[in-house]
């Protein structure tokens, strides 16, 4: 039999990154309203969920990474996109919260095997530079996906309901990974040694080996601190922003809209927003200067704040929206930097515990969710409006963060 001919590891990068958007454009975009309106979750409730979400990725994120580092970055992300498609079937088809709560324990998983172990599979084919240019690139593509995914999902949800979407998506993860099985190359690979040690013991060797990575370098320790931050300033404005819009600011009665197309239009407008962010960052950013990096950063960041206040305090559903876009345009072109950032500083000396380092790096983050989720959320239950000031309030140290950064060391 005829061995299937694999593709190019840039190309299929980009495919990856093109699908897994588009499907998940078409998932969340309707599983927000989905959970407000037909599951009828409260602000507490909804960020449980997250919450369980983000402790199984906080669990896993090693683990699962350290998969990647020992055995193989493609069945790591083999195994996270089939079992990410599960989870996301559960929660389409059985609208209760119990059901939620496994689905997320499910999906959550799949994810820590795909986190990490793509970008550090990338860098392994391709090198650091041009991964660098891919992971840009990709930003600005997945943005046109999740803009076709969005309008996908509004259009199923308005004709099928809002379980097809989530349900089709799932089904999409596990084909999509079918073919990366088949078709995914992986010709630089070099898994950690297994010599001596039993499967245990090279994961407890591995994740040291990655510890001593992040204490060693400063800017890896400051992104992992970062990331606590973000995770727990970002679990109430993603849970709270829909029920927010939905209950505090009205959905304007045109044309007899439904709560899923306004959600969509809203959804629409930061992405169309961050195509354009991500190719200024793209052509005027040096990425070779931490100091440049850390003041754009420090700026997103700023504005990440001001915009979250706006939000909370925002007397009519213009403004609101105004500033919801201008949030989540700005996280999502922070993605990208944030990535290449932490890849850069990782070395390629320190490849085969990039996957590690990077699992650790989304662990903080898990760990931030876990800690200020529920407490955002208990808030809600009482006011949205103070709930969402208290994630803003919460991102500030990020901003001291970020400038202890750019100084030079002398200024530190």
């Amino acid at each position: 039999m005829r061995k299937m001919r694999k593709m190019n590891a840039t190309v299929l990068y980009l495919v990856l990154t093109i699908t897994v958007a588009f499907l998940e454009g078409m998932i969340f975009t309707v599983s927000s309203v989905y959970l407000v309106t037909m599951v009828g979750l409260s602000p507490l409730q909804l960020v449980l969920v997250g919450s369980v979400l983000e402790a199984t990725a906080f669990l896993g994120e090693v683990p699962t990474g350290v998969v990647a580092d020992v055995y193989s970055r493609r069945l790591s992300m083999v195994i996270g996109y089939v079992v990410m498609g599960c989870g996301f079937i559960l929660q389409g088809a059985v609208p209760q919260f119990g059901a939620l709560l496994v689905a997320q324990v499910v999906w959550g998983l799949g994810y820590t095997f795909t986190s990490g172990a793509t970008e550090a599979w990338l860098v392994d084919e391709i090198g650091q530079e041009q991964a660098g240019r891919a992971f840009l690139r990709a930003t600005q593509l997945s943005s046109l996906a999740v803009l076709l995914g969005i309008g996908g999902g509004t259009l199923l949800a308005q004709v099928g309901g809002l379980q097809l979407p989530i349900v089709l998506g799932g089904a999409g993860l596990i084909a999509l990974a079918a073919g990366l099985a088949l078709v995914m190359p992986e010709q630089h690979f070099t898994p950690t040694s297994r010599a001596d040690h039993t499967t245990w013991q090279t994961m407890i060797h591995t994740t040291r080996s990655g510890w001593r990575v992040v204490r060693s370098r400063p800017v890896l320790f400051t992104l992992l601190v970062v990331g606590m931050i973000n995770g727990a300033f970002s679990e109430g404005v993603d849970r709270l922003w829909t029920i927010h819009l939905i209950q505090n600011l009205t959905l304007p009665q045109v044309f007899g809209w439904q709560p899923i197309v306004w959600i969509g239009l809203i959804r629409a407008a930061w992405l169309i927003l961050s195509i354009a962010a991500a190719e200024v960052v793209r052509r005027r950013l040096d990425m070779r200067s931490d100091r440049a990096i850390a003041r754009t950063l420090w700026w997103m960041t700023a504005g990440i704040v001001a915009g979250v206040l706006g939000l909370a305090l925002a007397p009519s559903f213009a403004l609101g929206v105004i500033a919801l876009v201008a949030i989540m345009m700005l996280r999502r072109t922070m993605g990208p930097i944030l990535s290449i950032w932490t890849n850069q500083h990782i070395g390629t000396a320190d490849a085969g515990v990039r996957a590690t380092v990077l699992s650790m790096v989304n662990q903080a983050d898990a760990m931030g969710q876990i800690a200020g989720g529920p407490v955002v959320g208990a808030v809600g239950n009482f006011s949205l409006r103070l709930a969402l000031t208290m994630s803003a309030l919460i991102l500030t140290p990020a901003l001291a963060l970020y400038r202890r950064t750019r100084l030079p060391p002398s200024q530190v």
